[in-house]
Parts: structure tokens; C-alpha cells; sequence
């Protein structure tokens, strides 16, 4: 817990003097952490001049911020347009059911966190998903059932 801290103090120190830091500083401790910790709001808040809501409000208005540390593997299944077009819905659905899981909820072996995306930029190859930091499109339930039961073996 100490180095997470002294990570996230680096953070805060290398960012706290650009202007429009907030931004730019979350995403650092979360591609450090994986997640945003509730512990650090006030330190984040003294360090920017902004209050502890402030941070809070921030952070849970958007998606992609987590306040809980992620799984293993991270799934993100898009509900853009294009790809609730092309049968997202029913895939969502199947994956939520398949994981015992709903968005922003880890499996209980802490092998997959599920989250929504709003576009994953391949709308040509709709539905579309993202595990971990690799894009695959045109998928089935098959694909994903596939793709989720190689990245537990791999945990």
C-alpha cells in the first residue's frame, strides 16, 4: 500500500503544475494502478486547489475511470450505434449472463472485469470488443466464450 501511495504522490507531483492537470493525472494513476483509489481524492484536491467532490463527480462521470481495481483481463464490449446495429445487444447480453457479471463488475475468480465502451473506432467490422488492449471485430458469443476461457487459462 506504501508504494501505491508513493506512486501516486509521483503522479500528483509531476502533474500539478500543468494547467488542466485533472485529466491528464487521473489517467496516469489509473494506467499506473489499474483504478483511481477513493483514498487519494484529497490529496488530488489539495494538490490541484479543487475539492474532494470535485475529483469524486470527475471521476465517476466518466466510463473509463475505475474506483475498484480491475480483474486479470478486462473485456469491454461496445453499445456504439454501429454496433448495437450489428447485434451488440444480444452479445452484451449473452456475455453478461455467461460471466454472472453486469458492466463495471469483476468475475469472482478476479479473472475478467466487464465494462461498456462507446466506440472502439471499428465500426466497419461491427459488433465489436476489446480484451485487454487487443480489438476484435465481427464477433459471435462463440468468439468471445473462446476468447474469455483462453484469457482465464492464462491468468
Amino acid at each position: 500500500m506504501h508504494d501505491q501511495q508513493a506512486r501516486i504522490k509521483s503522479h500528483i507531483e509531476s502533474h500539478q503544475h500543468m494547467a488542466g492537470a485533472l485529466l491528464p493525472l487521473l489517467h496516469a494513476i489509473q494506467d499506473d494502478l489499474g483504478y483511481i483509489p477513493e483514498e487519494c481524492y484529497g490529496n488530488i484536491a489539495k494538490a490541484l486547489n479543487l475539492s474532494v467532490a470535485e475529483i469524486h463527480g470527475v471521476v465517476t462521470f466518466y466510463h473509463h475511470f475505475r474506483i475498484h481495481p480491475p480483474g486479470k483481463h478486462v473485456l469491454q464490449v461496445c453499445r456504439a450505434e454501429s454496433c448495437q446495429a450489428m447485434g451488440s445487444q444480444a452479445l452484451e447480453t449473452h456475455v453478461k449472463s455467461s460471466l454472472g457479471i453486469d458492466f463495471h463488475q469483476t468475475t469472482s475468480d478476479g479473472a475478467i472485469t466487464l465494462e461498456p465502451v462507446y466506440c472502439l473506432g471499428n465500426c466497419a467490422c461491427s459488433p465489436a470488443i476489446m480484451l485487454d488492449d487487443q480489438v476484435y471485430g465481427r464477433v459471435s458469443s462463440k468468439q468471445v466464450d473462446r476468447l474469455v476461457a483462453e484469457a482465464k487459462e492464462a491468468v
